[in-house]
């Protein structure tokens, strides 16, 4: 290879690696600030149109823009990374999106009266509550959209972690493993003992107790069936209609444990298994 090929593919690699990193991502959200602030505020008044006899700049406009819009993306950041650690990083579903969403546009409107304010009085300018009203509607229906679009692709990222590529480490005496939750068939409880089972049949003691366990991992992948098991969809290979309105599980037959060869589903959690196994 020559010395100008390693330099291309040099130049490819950093270039790879800036555009997958967070930096690309907040330059990013930068530029469609700036952008959004320089239309916004070009179409906020007529002096303002580029083609205007009596064209001005909006600069007052622009920078209370970009001041309102940093407090919101802050405010939006915050709440995400809130989010993230204590919903997103367990399960992610439609209601956690909309409660995340629905929560940092009840913060702007907390943040967009008080800050309004201020930038009257700076400014020298009369509060009317008409216009007050109109811009914050305004702000939280641009901001529900700028939202949605900015962090789409980080609540989608989270979302395939949490179903693919996400371990649960398991402590056992002196030793510490990681378990990916594509290699754990189910969990069980014996003797007051937990066990992981892995999809080959391999069965190894944990130091976790199975009600910590059941808030621990996803919810999406993982069921608690009853007081002593929870068990994972892919597992599942057999859904059975026994007495009294209950299921009986049958794990995929390479999971070879006589603990968990049946797992009953009482007629009080059939409901809320099927939807979940659905």
């Amino acid at each position: 290879m020559s010395i100008t090929q390693q330099k291309k593919n040099t130049i490819k690699k950093v270039w790879h690696t800036f555009i997958n990193s967070a930096a690309w991502r907040w330059l990013q959200k930068i530029m469609i600030l700036i952008i959004f602030s320089l239309v916004i505020n070009h179409l906020a008044a007529r002096d303002s149109f580029p083609d205007s006899d009596s064209y001005r700049f909006p600069i007052e406009g622009f920078l209370a823009s970009i001041v309102l819009c940093i407090l919101i993306g802050v405010i939006t950041e915050v709440n995400f990374l809130h989010y993230k650690k204590k919903h997103f990083s367990k399960k992610v579903e439609m209601a956690t999106i909309l409660w995340f969403l629905a929560s940092t546009l009840g913060y702007i409107t907390i943040m967009y009266i008080p800050v309004n304010f201020i930038l009257s009085i700076v400014a020298g300018e009369n509060i009317e509550f008409y216009y007050l009203l109109i811009g914050l509607l305004i702000t939280l229906l641009l901001s529900f959209i700028l939202i949605g679009l900015s962090y789409a692709q980080d609540v989608y990222s989270l979302y395939t972690l949490s179903i693919k590529d996400a371990v649960v480490t398991v402590e056992s005496g002196a030793k510490t493993t990681k378990l990916a939750y594509e290699n754990i068939a189910c969990f069980y409880s014996e003797n007051k003992i937990v066990f992981a089972v892995k999809n080959d049949g391999t069965t190894m003691s944990t130091d976790f107790v199975l009600n910590e366990l059941e808030e621990k991992i996803n919810s999406q992948l993982f069921y608690r069936a009853n007081r002593q098991i929870i068990v994972h969809k892919d597992a599942v290979e057999e859904l059975e209609k026994i007495e009294n309105g209950k299921l009986r599980i049958r794990l995929k037959s390479s999971i070879d444990n006589d603990a968990i060869t049946e797992i009953n589903i009482s007629r009080y959690k059939r409901k809320e298994f099927m939807n979940w196994f659905q």
